[in-house]
């Protein structure tokens, strides 16, 4: 499993004595890393939080980490430069690692727009582990749908290196799951992901 490189050769990796096998037999149902990426305004945040709250009421041990509301703590020190979305999704992939090892069901709403930054989350959480959700939607149908107006901010120069308009965004090709969100509803949506992790056997009710 990829882990990132130490600065300190004098840190030693404590194994716990509760192990990952025993905290999903405690809650019922096998950890998993579920990453949506998208446009902003695709429709990401809305979905993982609905499928949290679905799967929560089922009982199963669930937390979202969105990227607004990550960007106000764990990385409020980084900015939108293609350096800083790398190490942004470091920090959130060592973390989604360990919540993986806690025995939750991890769900990710996050731009991610590099490839390169998607495939190195998958080889570091492993793929059996991770799900990767695409939310494909127009960005014409994104910025219609932008209540914040920072699309129109971007287009004016006000907000620099914001994806779709002055950054890039790299379309997924081999997603585990597409759910075109200009077609279909949010439940819709939401139901296309819990067949997914029903059918796939990653959780048993």
């Amino acid at each position: 499993m990829v882990t990132s490189k130490m600065s300190s050769e004098n840190t030693i990796c404590y194994n716990s004595l509760v192990t990952r096998i025993d905290r999903e037999k405690l809650n019922g149902h096998k950890s998993v890393v579920i990453w949506f990426t998208g446009l902003s305004g695709s429709g990401k945040s809305t979905i993982a939080h609905e499928v949290e709250k679905r799967l929560f009421g089922l009982g199963c041990r669930t937390f979202v980490f969105d990227g607004d509301n990550v960007r106000h703590g764990l990385c409020g020190d980084l900015d939108f430069t293609p350096k800083d979305r790398k190490e942004n999704i470091r920090r959130i992939g060592e973390m989604v690692k360990l919540f993986l090892e806690a025995g939750m069901i991890t769900l990710s709403a996050f731009i991610s727009p590099y490839k390169a930054d998607r495939s190195w989350l998958r080889e570091l959480i492993s793929p059996e582990n991770f799900i990767e959700i695409y939310c494909r939607c127009p960005i014409e149908v994104c910025e219609k749908r932008d209540v914040k107006g920072l699309y129109a901010k971007a287009r004016a120069g006000l907000i620099a290196n914001y994806t779709g308009v002055s950054s890039p965004y790299e379309e997924p090709e081999n997603s585990d799951v597409v759910i075109d969100t200009n077609l279909l509803s949010p439940e819709e949506s939401v139901n296309i992901v819990l067949d997914y992790l029903i059918n796939d056997k990653m959780i048993k009710f």
